[in-house]
């Protein structure tokens, strides 16, 4: 099966999520909730809608232009291990459509709160294509593959290292995502923002946990636009975790702002508990910079207003990124691609 031929399966499959009937999506949601409480309807089925909408075939084929798949020898299929996250619905399928696409064979380790969805997307690119699907298999253990796709934390990324380290590897390890304020924003960009901070209810490393302020007077702003999406709350695991860091910075005297819902602590670091958005302000865009070049290994992407900060992408995409956009910024189908 040549390149084309995977991508018009892959294509097949986008449809099929686009329209799947009201009632297979119920049944789904529901079992994904289920099994992890975080994995809403509603959450699920933007995750979802995210899969479908970057497989078409026009983004798919404008995906790989740049590789320049006629001129390459056809390397032999390799097993590839893929050690899935499962923070957030399907966060682990780019590495497994990179794999398809690329030729190789995917053996899966999933995570253990997102074990539901991937392999459901399986059998229904098995009902499409049991060629394709065969390729695919899912594994407790990953002994001698021929190289690792590996995401987790900054501990397991430590085991990742030790133990995969002398095969061909791209390990991810912690990360997180913040944004630029300068004061020139609307109530309506601002509202933009709160999408990249509650969707997944900020379980997600492009989930922005943290942001920059030019000036302290943004603050009142920008809790006054959180108040607007407000939904999270109602989910009971969110609540718990907003009463109880609301009582620990009561407690602990910590100056914070509260919107009912949200909490906004001054903190150098950049990851927060859920139900938490740390802040700082930036004296200089030149400080910011120099700042944020530090941690560029700590921060998967920046969001602005219209993306007018350097490197960044607009408010309201975090969560929504293109088939193109690589976690870590590592092209994880370009090192498929090479391997001998």
């Amino acid at each position: 099966m040549d390149v084309n031929q995977r991508l018009t399966l892959l294509a097949a499959l986008g449809d099929r999520l686009l329209h799947l009937a009201d009632e297979e999506k119920a049944e789904l949601f529901d079992r994904m909730q289920n099994h992890n409480n975080w994995f809403t309807p509603k959450q699920s089925a933007l995750a979802l809608k995210g899969i479908g909408r970057y497989l078409s075939n026009e983004q798919l084929k404008n995906w790989i232009k740049p590789y320049n798949f006629e001129n390459r020898e056809t390397n032999a299929s390799r097993n590839i291990g893929i050690i899935m996250a499962g923070n957030i619905p399907g966060v682990g399928f780019h590495d497994l459509l990179c794999t398809l696409v690329a030729g190789h064979n995917a053996r899966i380790k999933l995570g253990s709160s997102d074990s539901i969805l991937i392999p459901w997307l399986v059998e229904q690119l098995k009902a499409l294509s049991p060629e394709l699907a065969e390729t695919i298999s899912f594994e407790e253990r990953l002994r001698d593959m021929d190289a690792y796709i590996a995401t987790g934390s900054d501990n397991s990324a430590r085991y990742f290292d030790y133990y995969f380290g002398k095969y061909p590897h791209i390990i991810r390890k912690n990360r997180t995502s913040v944004a630029v304020i300068n004061g020139e924003e609307s109530e309506e960009d601002l509202e933009l923002l709160a999408t990249d901070i509650f969707t997944y209810y900020g379980l997600g490393c492009r989930n922005v946990s943290k942001v920059f302020f030019s000036h302290l007077s943004q603050v009142q702003d920008f809790m006054k636009a959180m108040e607007k999406i407000n939904e999270a709350l109602q989910h009971h695991k969110y609540f718990n975790n907003y009463e109880y860091n609301k009582s620990k910075y009561l407690i602990n005297r910590v100056p914070h702002f509260d919107n009912g819902h949200l909490l906004l602590v001054e903190a150098k670091d950049l990851v927060s508990p859920i139900s938490v958005i740390y802040y700082e302000i930036y004296e200089s865009l030149d400080s910011l910079k120099e700042n944020l070049s530090t941690l560029e290994d700590k921060v998967q992407c920046v969001v602005s207003k219209g993306a007018w900060f350097e490197g960044s992408i607009p408010l309201g995409t975090a969560q929504s990124p293109e088939v193109y956009e690589y976690a870590d910024k590592v092209d994880t189908l370009n090192f498929l691609l090479e391997l001998e």
